[in-house]
């Protein structure tokens, strides 16, 4: 089985990223014995809108390196960059001959920001969900982890594989979602109806993997709670203390019913006090795994690797490409 994924490298990961996202990969490659797993920094995808040249080419280093601190072992997954496999591009346009502009104006995102952009929304984001069907469909992934933000994009990568497939013959294999559990949606410490983000005007609101641990620890302890003083988990009267009940059961492993019993009779101060310091300890580690590894050859060797291992799949499932298309010579 082979599972794909990447994550774009526009800031440095929040702690919403790493339990909505990144940890599940580290999951994923535990979990499984036959998985095939493709992690890659989708940094093709970042540039839909305008980027600081110089902070695009640290994010993506940076990202990469954060993946590798987390836990992904090159032993058992192949870590790349999107834009060194230029496959990916290349099977996109093959694609956009196989979509309808109709079909991309119905998506989501590019309904929204072309709402608030109008004529000066760029193309990039049009196309945006062939290119992702590109990355998933170049490696005959069988999973794809997904949110719910992402469900439609997945959607429309099926829909276009099958088309291809039924005009063509059989090319792409049929992703299926991989569901992620739990902890999928991290929100603002600050306002816990909206997901945590690094674009928050309020600093206070999220915390990324690189922060300072004294001031993520302070963020914890003055994140919003409720008058009601009582830990427990419930969405509808109690989001705040939810989304901090959250945050401690996934970067702990504990279950809700055995926080919820530790603190029973406890108030916000001590659950919040406890959870300021599981944060602190797992930032500590990530960083302390993070500064070797950036100043070391590990990275480059380990993007390398995975570079040509994606360069060697992407290369054979292109040539079939062309040759059903009737592209090139022979």
């Amino acid at each position: 089985m082979r599972i794909i994924s990447g994550i774009q490298p526009t800031n440095v990961p929040t702690l919403g990223n790493y339990i909505g996202a990144m940890k599940n990969f580290v999951k994923i490659q535990n979990e499984f014995e036959d998985v095939d797993l493709l992690v890659f920094v989708a940094d093709l995808h970042s540039i839909t809108v305008e980027r600081d040249r110089a902070e695009l080419k640290k994010n993506i280093k940076t990202l990469a390196a954060l993946y590798l601190a987390i836990g992904l072992d090159p032993a058992k997954c192949h870590l790349f960059i999107q834009s060194e496999v230029p496959e990916h591009t290349e099977l996109s346009y093959v694609l956009e001959c196989n979509a309808y502009i109709g079909e991309m104006e119905r998506m989501i995102q590019f309904k929204e920001k072309s709402a608030k952009e109008g004529a000066s929304v760029r193309t990039g984001l049009l196309t945006y969900p062939i290119l992702m069907a590109a990355d998933i469909l170049l490696y005959d992934a069988d999973k794809v982890p997904v949110g719910e933000d992402q469900k439609q994009h997945l959607e429309i990568t099926k829909v276009i594989a099958e088309r291809f497939n039924n005009k063509y013959g059989d090319t792409f294999t049929i992703p299926e979602p991989y569901i992620l559990k739990s902890g999928a949606r991290i929100m603002s410490l600050q306002d816990p109806l909206k997901k945590m983000s690094k674009s928050d005007p309020n600093q206070k609101g999220y915390i990324t993997l690189l922060d300072n641990i004294d001031e993520a620890k302070n963020k914890i302890r003055r994140a919003v709670t409720d008058s009601i003083g009582v830990v427990k988990y419930d969405q509808e009267n109690q989001p705040a203390v939810t989304n901090l009940i959250n945050i401690y059961s996934n970067l702990t492993g504990e279950s809700i019913e055995s926080i919820e019993k530790k603190y029973e009779g406890l108030g916000y101060k001590e659950f919040k006090e406890d959870l300021a310091n599981i944060v602190g300890d797992e930032l500590t580690k990530i960083q302390t795994k993070y500064n070797e590894i950036i100043k070391s050859d590990i990275l480059n060797k380990v993007l390398d690797e995975g570079r040509d291992y994606a360069h060697y799949l992407a290369v054979k499932k292109i040539r079939k490409v062309h040759k059903r298309v009737g592209l090139g010579r022979e």
